[in-house]
């Protein structure tokens, strides 16, 4: 199965996106995906087998419960596939932080003047000023 057959499901991806932030138990994993898309145990658990087998997913027993992790290696498949397709966007989002980056330094630019912080921009009072 390709990657993005893997990735085309929003439950898998979903549950990736959990992933994505740590290691989690298959209980953990079930009672989030079952609250948001409202599916059985059943299904969560099939899911999990699905990522697992297509190698997005490790997993490993801790006791009595099954800690899943995330595989980095079919991610950068999947992200490669996009690679082709990269320069539509990708100006556009260079173009993003440019114009992220100036408003940052604009707005630190006015809180430093409202602040009274710019020390270049006040007059030197140790020293009498000439007309």
């Amino acid at each position: 199965m390709h990657a993005l057959d893997i990735l085309g499901d929003p439950v898998r991806r979903r549950i990736l996106e959990l992933l994505a932030e740590g290691e989690l138990s298959a209980g953990d994993i079930g009672d989030e995906v079952q609250r948001e898309f409202g599916i059985s145990q059943p299904a969560v658990s099939q899911h999990l087998r699905v990522l697992r087998e297509s190698g997005f997913a490790t997993v490993r027993p801790e006791g009595t419960r099954r800690l899943y992790a995330i595989a980095a290696e079919p991610l950068a498949d999947a992200a490669a596939w996009f690679d082709p397709f990269r320069r539509f966007w990708q100006p556009h989002l260079d173009a993003l932080a440019t114009e992220l980056a100036r408003g940052r330094r604009e707005r630190r630019l006015a809180a430093e003047r409202d602040a009274g912080t710019d020390e270049t921009d006040r007059p030197d009072t140790t020293e009498p000023q000439e007309d």
